[in-house]
């Protein structure tokens, strides 16, 4: 196949590994957990892939919101670009935990069915104490905590601070992570869950509805609650949780840079920032690795941006997402390591284009303004144009 010319297939070339990475992990700790714990030992090749993607959300985010300058049209792109996918495969999976073939966590049965649903439909879980339907899902939680903070920043006016949110996040995390090691929000405390669900859910309604100062407040209440809810509720614990944060800032912060917004020098020391108090986030020889090879991957693939990269590959990261969030499904009905990669692309491509393109398409059509809405407020400056949908 020829390359493909896009100007943004880098990124699509970063997150087809990527999700390759995070299936390959789980699959081959099933069929080859003898060989694969050697190679985790060395590098934590999931991670790896998560990291990649943090740092793809980080750049893309904050330049689709900015793109729309408006609340409404990015929190409707973005409903309509996880949770078709999302809530097929909640059923998917439930289907098959009925038939036998898949094992839904124990913990599911035990809290209230209306927390259990919201904190997955939220994507929150992770960070409210309850369990993920799918566990791939712990991702999503950092990536809604990262869209609140910077819609928060964006309506404050300071979505160009993102090298000094990325600093601002990081350096915290050591001592922050020393003195909170696990998550504070667990166990049986559902009506405090349930409680922080709901806000979620209201300052991000009245923020894609509302105007004037009741649209900036709730805004900003939402960064206040996405990051209390890492600091608080991240079950692996407030080092790493903030840590994910920094590190898709750090995304930002080269966006920035490379539009001019910021020098290239203040993004540089804000990614070593965030590398240099991460790498020790996690006692696990593959931790440190996997988080320095993701920049490294990211870094390179950004220095080749303007290279044609093979049109497979960009087909690949367009499907990242049934990707990542349908093979742990697979992974269960799978005979072997062959079949199950044979079976998984496929199937995605199907997703992909029977699920994701015509929510994605719909969600565009419901996120154009009404001739009778004001005209949104956008920030200074140019900012690229970007498919709806970009990102995870």
């Amino acid at each position: 196949m020829p390359p493909t010319p896009s100007r943004l297939a880098w990124l699509d070339a970063l997150r087809g590994p990527a999700a390759l990475a995070v299936a390959l992990h789980h699959s081959a700790w099933t069929f080859l957990p003898g060989i694969w714990a050697e190679v985790d030992r060395r590098i934590d090749v999931g991670t790896w892939g998560v990291f990649v993607f943090f740092l793809v959300s980080g750049y893309i985010i904050p330049a689709s919101l900015e793109r729309r300058g408006d609340l409404r049209a990015f929190w409707t792109g973005r409903a309509f670009r996880l949770l078709p996918l999302l809530l097929t495969a909640f059923c998917l999976a439930l289907l098959l935990a009925y038939g036998g073939l898949f094992a839904l966590h124990p913990g599911l049965s035990v809290r209230p069915l209306p927390l259990v649903v919201l904190g997955n439909v939220t994507m929150l879980q992770e960070l409210l104490g309850v369990p993920a339907v799918i566990d791939v899902m712990w991702t999503l939680s950092y990536e809604m905590a990262f869209y609140l903070l910077a819609v928060g920043l964006f309506t404050m006016r300071q979505a160009h601070r993102s090298a000094t949110a990325a600093i601002a996040l990081a350096l915290p995390a050591v001592p922050l992570g020393l003195l909170l090691p696990g998550a504070t929000i667990k166990g049986r405390a559902d009506l405090v869950a349930a409680l922080l669900g709901i806000a979620v859910v209201v300052v991000i309604a009245v923020s894609a509805r509302a105007r004037g100062g009741t649209r900036s407040a709730a805004a900003v209440t939402g960064g206040i609650l996405g990051l209390a809810l890492v600091v608080l509720g991240s079950r692996i614990g407030a080092w790493q949780g903030l840590i994910i944060l920094a590190m898709m800032f750090a995304g930002t912060a080269v966006y920035r840079a490379e539009q001019g917004t910021i020098r290239w020098r203040t993004a540089v020391v804000a990614v070593l920032t965030v590398l240099a108090c991460g790498v020790f986030a996690k006692d696990d020889p593959g931790w440190a690795p996997a988080i320095l090879l993701a920049a490294g991957f990211f870094a390179a693939a950004f220095a080749l941006r303007r290279r044609p990269f093979p049109r497979w590959l960009a087909h690949l990261g367009v499907i990242s997402f049934s990707l990542y969030l349908l093979h742990p499904l697979l992974l269960r009905v799978s005979p072997n390591l062959p079949v199950f990669f044979l079976v998984l692309v496929p199937l995605c491509y199907l997703t992909h284009r029977l699920i994701e393109l015509p929510a994605q398409r719909l969600g565009r059509r419901l996120a154009r303004p009404s001739p009778r809405d004001p005209a949104p407020d956008a920030l200074p400056g140019e900012v690229p144009r970007i498919r709806s949908g970009e990102g995870r």
